[in-house]
């Protein structure tokens, strides 16, 4: 073969097999990779070393590789728990009922950031009449923290979790006096908040929600999921709408 269609050929294999074998929305083969039907007479030890040389001849596609793998790992972690991610506890929701996105927040009581998100979450919703918010409980921070989410959960039972979840952050850092002044302001009936700490069922969705925070790899709050990423922080309203627009988008594809 000519040696100019060879070369050629290499390069143009080489710049296939990086962008096949690491695009991510390619479908995935049996060992999670995109499959790729090779030329005739060129095995898979060529074509390894075909990448490998051209890795080395280009290596700033290195970061755009890794930032695509990454991407690839969060969608397949999503997707193994969508469904019970999605479902929330309860009351624990606000938004729309038969929302086209969800976007569930992981968060802690005795966190600022969680704190400082409040009113972008609350905005969201209110721009957004086909959006939903899941909250999830996190308590991560703190033994109070833990105090203040089964609260919260005995709240969704009674359904004023919103309201509670308002009154919790307005009261400040969780501690027995600002739970307890939180749980008066809503009008929680302080007998069933009692029955509901030793409730299994709060401790089990607690659990769930560690559980649940491990498989996502979220380490922090707050985190929130919106279609296909995982938001890390206190993003601000313009990046959750951005989100919840590509996860629309996403969606309608």
């Amino acid at each position: 073969m000519n040696r100019w269609i060879m070369a050629g050929l290499i390069a143009a294999i080489a710049a296939a097999a990086a962008f096949f074998f690491l695009r991510p929305d390619g479908s995935a083969a049996a060992d999670g990779q995109t499959e790729v039907d090779l030329p005739a007479g060129l095995d898979r030890a060529d074509l390894e070393i075909v990448i490998r040389e051209y890795i080395l001849a280009n290596p700033e596609i290195i970061p755009e590789a890794m930032e695509r793998l990454q991407e690839r790992r969060m969608v397949q972690m999503i997707s193994s728990v969508r469904d019970e991610l999605e479902t929330p506890f309860e009351g624990a929701w606000i938004g729309a009922a038969d929302a086209d996105v969800t976007v569930v927040e992981f968060f802690d009581y005795a966190c600022g950031f969680c704190r400082t998100s409040l009113p972008d979450i609350e905005r969201l919703v209110a721009e957004d009449p086909n959006v939903r918010v899941v909250f999830r409980e996190l308590p991560i921070l703190s033994e109070e923290s833990v105090d203040a989410a089964r609260v919260s959960l005995s709240a969704a039972k009674q359904r004023e979790y919103f309201e509670f979840h308002r009154a919790m952050y307005a009261a400040g850092r969780p501690g027995a006096a600002s739970i307890a002044e939180a749980q008066r302001s809503v009008g929680l009936d302080p007998a069933q908040v009692r029955r509901d700490l030793d409730d299994a069922a709060i401790e089990t969705e607690l659990r769930r929600n560690r559980d649940l925070a491990v498989q996502l790899e979220v380490n922090g709050t707050p985190a929130f999921v919106i279609g296909d990423r995982i938001l890390a922080g206190a993003v601000g309203y313009d990046r959750l709408r951005e989100a919840v627009a590509e996860a629309r988008a996403s969606s309608g594809d």
